[in-house]
């Protein structure tokens, strides 16, 4: 089967367009339409219906372009692994991590990492939903429970908490609550159940639910609730990774927590030699391992 062929074949079935795909090929529609009738002519088949909207796929485009899709993702891989160097860390890296932990933990300290390797491109992709590392939608994740996915390499990186927090400003003003009852005098933050979220916060926000809060301000990401903290509106339901750059929060009730979440990083088995994931990988791992020793130099003050 003709390779140049599949390769327009694959951009017109994702733009849905012989125009745009041309465009995107630097071939005229002509030359584009052409190869396409040689591939149809070739299998036999009719690869697209032609609509008003566009160019949709039949049943056989569906299955060639699965093909065609999956040989995608291999050269992507190929050629991840060909431009890798032994001794430079560049290209394109793309993490997939949730909003929570991805704002609030990561995000702050790429900085670090971008002084060591300038000339890495990461693409951050928060997402609450588990990307298919071996089909390529990532390149390696930290996720809020070990992944399910064969033919991955996985680490344990640490284990999180959703704990209860507040401003000092708003504890001088309303006061610390002292027992779980006492949540029924102020307002709680917190993610909605029906949020995407670990299921141990959920569980936590159904009991902190049961205690009647005064008033609630519910957001769908830990990014919105610890705004909230901030801004003195309430008490939140936030991972305990949020304390060590944000030291205006106070714990509240330290008695009351949810089950330990654990945090695993992952990659593809295939991308085990690629110098841009071990850059990445023993950065993570140097953070966590810093973030450690400043939370217990704050337990000994």
């Amino acid at each position: 089967m003709d390779w140049d062929k599949l390769r327009i074949f694959h951009a017109v079935a994702d733009v849905g367009s012989l125009t745009h795909a041309g465009d995107r090929l630097n071939l005229s529609q002509s030359a584009v339409s052409r190869q396409i009738r040689a591939l149809e002519e070739s299998l036999g088949a009719t690869l697209f219906h032609r609509h008003a909207r566009g160019l949709i796929l039949t049943e056989q485009g569906e299955l060639l372009h699965d093909a065609t899709s999956a040989m995608s993702k291999r050269l992507e891989t190929a050629s991840a692994r060909i431009k890798d160097s032994e001794e430079e860390v560049f290209g394109e890296l793309r993490v997939t991590t949730t909003f929570g932990f991805g704002l609030l933990w990561l995000a702050p300290r790429l900085p670090k990492l971008y002084d060591k390797y300038p000339d890495l491109k990461v693409d951050l992709m928060l997402e609450e939903r588990v990307l298919d590392l071996p089909m390529r939608e990532a390149d390696v994740a930290i996720r809020m429970k070990e992944p399910s996915q064969a033919d991955l390499i996985r680490k344990r990186l640490m284990s999180v908490q959703m704990l209860l927090y507040a401003s000092r400003d708003y504890l001088e003003k309303n006061g610390a609550p002292q027992t779980l009852d006492d949540i029924a005098d102020h307002r709680l933050i917190c993610q909605n159940t029906d949020s995407a979220q670990v299921s141990a916060g959920a569980t936590l926000v159904q009991l902190l639910m049961t205690c009647n809060p005064h008033s609630t301000l519910t957001v769908n990401n830990y990014f919105g609730v610890l705004q909230g903290v901030l801004n003195n509106l309430g008490i939140g339901v936030l991972p305990d990774y949020v304390t060590q750059d944000f030291p205006d929060l106070v714990r509240i009730l330290p008695e009351i927590g949810s089950a330990e979440v654990p945090v695993f990083l992952a990659y593809p088995e295939e991308l085990r030699q690629s110098q841009r994931i071990a850059a990445f990988r023993d950065f993570v791992q140097e953070e966590i391992i810093a973030y450690r020793k400043s939370l217990r130099t704050q337990e000994k003050t």
